[in-house]
């Protein structure tokens, strides 16, 4: 049955899912890669939508921002829709030296300083990883693309965009850290307490210390098309 987020009936959203963060993004991807696709659920203009990637069920759906938006959208989708597998393809801000603007990034963890790695077990700061399948998925996927700048590694999820605190930059670098963003210790979270696969492909769209010139709003919502190969392959492995 539908709930208060989203409005689908049973069996309209498919059991594999890309799960970008900004709702335009979510509409280009379903467009462009989807086969008779269809809008299934637009509550909050977070629309969901369903079709076929190479005759195979899939949906696309946006999380919003954050880790609250994005714990409510991925819980009620495993729990209530039967989604047995969400790759978030969205983006990030590159941290480490290695990593450039416009190259994609595969996270393998999230740290994070959200207060959802100390609430469920007392007194435990609990980590968030990927699902391996989907994992060794995705590094088979990238391997065939070699023309592209791919890195697999932790990333840091947020929970405050305007943080001005270098030292924390400097010391997540230190231990190989990737880059940040927003929403991926959700989603791992998620997966985790439901039973679920989850894993996060990310476009890295500004650096914070390499001086590297951003991408616009605009490049932001249509520079996808590699973390969306990787994630399309990683889903149907």
């Amino acid at each position: 049955m539908p709930t208060p987020h989203i409005s689908a009936e049973p069996g309209q959203i498919a059991p594999l899912m890309m799960m970008p963060g900004d709702p335009k993004r979510a509409a280009r991807i379903a467009q462009e890669y989807l086969d008779d696709v269809e809008l299934v659920s637009d509550v909050r203009g977070i629309g969901c939508w369903t079709g076929t990637y190479q005759g195979t069920p899939m949906s696309v759906m946006a999380s919003g921002m954050g880790v609250p938006s994005t714990s409510i959208y991925a819980t009620e989708l495993f729990r209530f829709y039967g989604v047995e597998r969400i790759i978030r393809v969205g983006t990030c801000g590159g941290m480490h030296p290695k990593v450039k603007v416009g190259d994609t990034v595969i996270a393998t963890a999230a740290h994070t300083n959200a207060s959802i790695s100390t609430l469920l077990v007392p007194g435990i700061n609990l980590s968030w990883a990927s699902s391996y399948p989907l994992l060794r998925g995705a590094m088979d996927a990238a391997a065939g693309l070699t023309d592209a700048g791919i890195h697999a590694g932790p990333v840091y999820t947020s929970d405050l965009f305007y943080l001005a605190r270098p030292e924390i930059i400097s010391g997540l670098v230190a231990l190989g850290t990737l880059g940040v963003e927003m929403e991926s210790a959700a989603l791992f979270a998620a997966a985790q307490q439901e039973g679920a696969e989850a894993l996060t492909v990310l476009t890295v769209s500004d650096h914070l210390t390499d001086g590297s010139v951003d991408m616009t709003a605009e490049e932001r919502e249509t520079l996808y098309a590699t973390a969306v190969k990787i994630a399309a392959a990683a889903l149907l492995s």
